[in-house]
This record gives structure tokens, sequence and C-alpha cells, in this order.
């Protein structure tokens, strides 16, 4: 009964988290370039990069083409995601640091964390491959978002970030080796993830390192 709900709710999980991805993070991408000042074409290519570069590690890593270059759908809601971006920019003060943008890039972490995880256990990979790609399907785009935008990935300082998409990845694997449906194993992989990433926000939660360890 609940799987058939769950699956008359929200269809097929991998479609269903790939377009709210896809969306949010192509809308966060291109804030991030809003705010450096770049044109329009720079915000396109910063926002679309966020957008499709961890996608598209992950189906290299799985050894198939990445659905970017086999759909204009994917295209498409990309490019939704920057005119939004856009939008917001024009309506909104400081559209990078809002609220709005911060929840759209926790609803990204979660979706292509849980993209990510599909597409990892479809292939029959290990309990590591499934965390690996999933993190590297959250967190890539971003990655490479930063680059372009000429700073080092925050994903790789003190912020509680990619952590999130490891606990998610994990609560997927979890739940489908207790015998959860593949939409329920999505449903927890999201809600772990976007809960996470949301309280790290909320209460400023980072990882430690080196160095404030050993000040202490």
């Amino acid at each position: 009964m609940g799987q058939n709900l769950l699956t008359a709710l929200f269809g097929d999980p991998f479609a269903v988290m790939n377009t709210i991805g896809l969306i949010a993070f192509a809308l966060v991408g291109s804030s991030k370039a809003i705010r450096e000042g770049f044109d329009l074409l720079g915000i396109t290519i910063v926002g679309l990069t966020m957008a499709f570069a961890g996608g598209a590690t992950r189906d290299i890593f799985v050894s198939r083409i990445p659905l970017a270059l086999q759909s204009p759908v994917e295209i498409s809601l990309g490019l939704f995601g920057v005119g939004l971006a856009i939008v917001l920019s024009i309506v909104l003060t400081s559209p990078d640091t809002h609220p709005i943008t911060v929840v759209a890039d926790a609803i990204g972490l979660a979706a292509f964390t849980t993209t990510g995880a599909i597409v990892a256990t479809e292939a029959s990979v290990s309990v590591f491959g499934v965390i690996a790609v999933a993190t590297i399907n959250a967190v890539g785009g971003g990655a490479f978002a930063d680059i372009l935008l000429d700073r080092s990935p925050f994903i790789l300082f003190d912020d509680f970030y990619a952590s999130c998409a490891v606990l998610g990845g994990t609560g997927f694997f979890v739940a489908e080796a207790m015998g959860a449906s593949g939409t329920s194993a999505a449903g927890t992989c999201a809600l772990v993830t976007i809960t996470t990433r949301l309280a790290a926000v909320s209460y400023d939660w980072k990882l430690p390192t080196l160095q404030g360890l050993v000040k202490q």
C-alpha cells in the first residue's frame, strides 16, 4: 500500500529527483556567477556546469553516455534553472545567499545524492561504490563550478556539505539492504541528505580542521 502510494505520488524516483536536481543546481550555480559579475554566457555556463558535471562524472563511472548528451529535455531543465536565477537576481537582494537559494542548494544536493545512489545500485557496484557515486553526483557539479569561479572547491574546506551526501548515500544502501523498495530507499536518501544539510546550515556545523584539532 505504502509503496503504491509513493509510486503514484512520485512516479519514477530517478526521473523526479533528476528533474529537481537539475533545476535547483542550475539556479544555485547561476546565482554564484551573477554575484561574481559574469556576463549572460558565463552565468549560463556556470549554471549548467553545476547542474550537469556531477551527473556526467557519475555516468562515466558506470560506463554510459551522460544523460545530458542523450536528451534535449535535460538541457532545457538546466536552462530553466538559469532563468530562475536571473529572475531572482532582479527581484531579490543578494540572491546567492537568500534562503530560497540556500534551500534550493539543499534540495539539489539531496536530489543528486539520490540519483547517484540509484544509478550506482543499478550498476551493481559495492557499498563503497554506491556511497562514492552518490557523493560525486551530488558535489561534483559544485566543485567544477567553483573552479570556473576561480576559487578552491568549497567542499574541500570545513563546511558540512559533502558529508551530507555521504550520509544520504549510506541511508540509501542501508534501506535497500533492509529490504525497502527502490522508491522508499530513494525517499530515505533524500530525507537524510536534506535534513542534515539544513541542520548544518542552521546550526553552523563544520568538520574539524587539522589546525583546529592541534590547537586543542
